[in-house]
């Protein structure tokens, strides 16, 4: 299984959102580093969904649960969307400078490359924001 970490926008598109509508197609991925990411999201992955702008925090848990395919409303076959669904809100949302303040993370794709809207994260990343979340991996 892998895990990652998805970001939105919460005024356009929210966790809340995907706990109401039970699912979502995972779309507007258009930078070619996310994008390397997301074509190598597979069915069963984990991801965090962090909420960026003023929040800066991961606030939910995701299950993908479609392999990555064209979005079909662009032009781009290089453009490419996963179907996910919400798992659970994490009990204690995890903060950006949280996690920049934790050595841990120095490494971390959200701490170097902030500006990527799909990134990759370790087993052992996974596991210890998961406990900072006040979840177990």
């Amino acid at each position: 299984m892998g895990y990652w970490l998805l970001k939105t926008e919460p005024e356009v598109y929210s966790y809340a959102d995907l706990l109401r509508e039970g699912g979502t197609v995972w779309d507007g991925v258009t930078n070619n580093a996310a994008l390397k990411h997301l074509r190598a999201i597979q069915p069963g992955d984990q991801a965090l969904i962090y909420h960026t702008g003023d929040e800066r925090r991961a606030v939910g848990l995701a299950e993908v649960t479609s392999a990555p395919y064209p979005d079909p409303r662009q032009d781009d076959p290089r453009l490419v969307v996963v179907n996910v669904r919400p798992l659970r809100l994490l009990p204690r949302p995890v903060d950006l400078a949280t996690i920049k303040a934790d050595p841990f993370f120095a490494g971390f794709a959200l701490v170097r490359q902030g500006r990527l809207s799909v990134v990759p994260v370790t087993p052992e990343q996974w596991a210890r924001l998961l406990a900072m979340a006040g979840l177990e991996a």
